[in-house]
């Protein structure tokens, strides 16, 4: 009798199941361990004997044959040592197991189960690939799995406890833990958000235009380029758009912290989408990632999915990686393809670049002497290509400074315009932001009457503007729509779209 138990391994964003098997062959004793597996589960061997002795388990005089399946598939983690010593230990055992298991979890030398984050990713994607299976994970990894809904898990604090537990073969019970933060529930779905402004646009002084584009770009998810001298408040803008993003369901929350897990960052169950702004000297393949046949790495534009993507500084990132930008922006999807391998990761972003006007910034101030050359300017701007600027759908150019006490507008007023928005394209079914709809979505949500039309019509003849370009300015002209809480994209609601692109 062959003892089967599951465990999975990652490959990119996602999770491979696993089938850990194990026979006792009479031969030489020996533990070997088969199916393209890594170092550090080869080195588990050292850690499984020990910890099994620690348990006063008696090694079997017989060859010991771990196989991973499938054997073509290369598996990572430490978390394999687990399954690997309840089966060893289940030696006696002449029963097959009733119910589906899973064992995740790495060993010490005395039998103690520790927690990896690497464990969250992989486990959320088992729930979801997997239904009416029963886990065992380490004591500690509880406070990080309470949240997901249909677990049915047991905790051990050991392998002692694992063995225990595996042997009574009884299908846990599933408990799920309630967020603790506002929601709010639309069309039967719960939404969750926080009113924490560790930045608040109120401390960003005049800039009414950027900031009224701002509020557009995070209720719709529009890629967004804020031009100016330096210290005009781009970054500032940019680094608050986060806190004012549309609520996030319970699955997208997990998924972030999958996401951050696997980025090596600490998991935070928190109702927050991420922002990742990576240095222009960052290499290409840590922005954009890699497909390497042993283990795939998501890159930063990856990493950025259901959150903001900042480039500070644009043009001064290397042309490859703008390049390289042009496909995710437009289809939301990343496709790496190499030799042995291909990954694909998903890249539904709001994208927010800044830039200064010329190379040493002062090309629009009326203070300071621009100098630089014509040639140098011409040089500058050409960093950025026509088909990467045609998919950004807001340009904003900022203001020089700020004079006088303007009344400003806090962060929580914009996070609250962003709800009624997005309360209003969930309302009418629409499955994406404004700014990410696809073709079928633009022709079903952003019509437009005769007069708003010929409007339209008028501005792609004189200023040339492409199919994608009108496309994006009927998404803003949505997105302002939903702003107003309008049914019905009006003609305001396009000129003002069309007074934020690149003309």
């Amino acid at each position: 009798m062959v003892q089967k138990i599951y465990c999975a391994t990652k490959f990119g964003l996602h999770a491979s199941i696993v089938e850990v098997e194990v026979s006792f062959n009479r031969a030489l004793p020996a533990f070997v361990i088969s199916g393209l597996a890594s170092n550090a589960i080869q080195e588990s061997k050292q850690r499984v004997h020990s910890a099994l002795l620690s348990c006063g388990f008696a090694f079997p005089p017989l060859k010991i044959i771990i196989n991973l399946s499938p054997s073509d598939l290369p598996k990572y983690g430490s978390h394999f040592d687990l399954p690997i010593a309840l089966l060893v230990g289940m030696y006696k055992e002449k029963e097959e197991l009733k119910h589906r298991w899973f064992a995740f979890g790495e060993l010490g030398l005395d039998g103690a189960l520790k927690h990896s984050n690497s464990l969250f990713g992989i486990v959320l994607d088992i729930l979801l690939q997997e239904k009416d299976i029963c886990m065992i994970l380490p004591k500690e990894s509880e406070k990080y799995f309470s949240l997901m809904p249909n677990l049915h898990c047991m905790y051990a604090e050991n392998l002692q406890e694992a063995l225990e537990f595996l042997r009574a073969d009884q299908k846990p019970d599933s408990k799920q833990v309630e967020l603790n933060f506002p929601f709010l529930e639309i069309v039967g779905e719960k939404y969750y958000y926080q009113e924490k402004f560790s930045l608040d646009f109120k401390e960003v002084k005049g800039q009414r235009i950027a900031k009224r584009a701002a509020l557009i770009a995070a209720s719709g998810f529009h890629n967004i380029v804020l031009e100016g001298n330096p210290g005009s408040g781009k970054s500032m803008i940019a680094k608050r758009v986060q806190y004012i993003l549309p609520p996030l369901t319970l699955y997208d929350i997990l998924h972030n912290a999958k996401i951050n897990s696997w980025n090596q960052e600490e998991i935070k169950l928190v109702p927050q989408r991420n922002f990742k702004s990576p240095h222009q000297s960052a290499s290409k393949a840590s922005i954009i990632g890699s497909a390497a046949n042993k283990e795939p790495r998501p890159g930063e534009i990856a990493l950025a999915h259901l959150g903001v993507l900042f480039f500070d500084e644009l043009p001064h990132f290397s042309k490859e990686v703008l390049e390289a930008l042009r496909e995710p922006l437009e289809n939301n999807i990343l496709a790496l393809s190499r030799v042995n391998s291909k990954v694909t990761y998903p890249t539904s972003f709001l994208f927010i670049g800044a830039q200064n006007p010329c190379p040493c910034g002062n090309l629009l101030s009326t203070k300071n002497e621009c100098r630089c050359s014509d040639r140098e300017i011409a040089k500058y701007k050409n960093r950025l290509s026509e088909p990467f600027l045609d998919r950004i759908d807001l340009f904003v150019q900022m203001e020089e400074e700020y004079r006088g006490e303007e009344a400003t507008i806090s962060s929580l007023e914009m996070q609250k315009s962003v709800f009624r928005a997005f309360v209003m394209q969930k309302n009418r079914k629409q499955e994406n932001f404004n700014g990410k709809m696809s073709d079928e979505e633009i022709e079903k949500f952003c019509v437009l009457d005769e007069q708003t039309q010929q409007i339209l019509l008028q501005a792609q003849d004189r200023f040339g503007l492409s199919m994608r370009s009108v496309n994006k300015i009927k998404k803003v002209a949505r997105t302002i729509a939903d702003l107003e809480e309008k049914e019905h994209i009006e003609k305001r609601h396009v000129l003002e779209a069309l007074s934020y692109r690149r003309i």
